[in-house]
């Protein structure tokens, strides 16, 4: 699904360098993925959550963030002033990377569920957010005019501000929704590690 829809996005996109610079995480992860899914495979849990991340990302490509349709029907439903299909990418930049973040933590470190996992899955995602800022600053600085679609700050002056904000809103909303569900999935996926994440398994 999420190849066939990278194919389909690659088709006459709005902006060509702005579809490559947004799928590029899609490029890099797919082949991670496919090289590590015998050694260290996901939880099921975590491989929906990069399908659905992915799928953002392909869809912000093709038309850029600005000019998303699902962004333009939020703006007239809600009588927003711009389009907010970014503050959904965003908001998923801490969702779903929160879970594997949290899932490589727990199956490569003694750390375990609690408190101290909780802070450093968060502020480990809040720092893959100003990561990614600071890489939408470079290209603009590159790119000039050509990287403005990229960049998608819409006039907005307080847009950095809002994408890591709310990253780590999503990071925060998927430790406190999804935590039981992963820890489960977990316990099957990773046997040697149950006791840690499910203790009453």
């Amino acid at each position: 699904m999420v190849a066939v829809a990278l194919v389909v996005s690659g088709i006459r996109p709005y902006d060509r360098l702005t579809w490559f610079l947004e799928v590029l995480p899609v490029l890099v992860a797919a082949p991670l993925l496919v090289a590590t899914h015998r050694s260290f495979p996901l939880t099921p849990l975590a491989c929906w959550l990069i399908a659905i991340h992915a799928l953002i990302l392909i869809l912000g490509g093709h038309y850029t963030y600005a000019r998303v349709p699902l962004g333009f029907w939020l703006q007239d439903w809600f009588d927003f002033g711009r389009n907010h299909y970014d503050r959904i990418g965003h908001f998923m930049q801490g969702f779903g990377p929160a879970i594997i973040t949290r899932e490589l933590l727990l199956r490569t470190s003694p750390l375990a569920p609690g408190k101290w996992l909780f802070t450093l899955v968060l502020f480990t995602v809040l720092g893959i957010s100003a990561t990614y800022e600071f890489t939408e600053w470079w290209a603009a600085l590159a790119g000039g005019d050509a990287a403005g679609a990229f960049l998608g700050t819409q006039g907005d002056v307080w847009d950095t501000q809002w994408d890591m904000f709310l990253a780590g809103c999503g990071a925060i909303a998927a430790q406190l929704v999804l935590s039981r569900l992963h820890d489960r999935q977990l316990a099957v996926v990773d046997p040697a590690i149950r006791a840690k994440v499910w203790p009453a398994a």
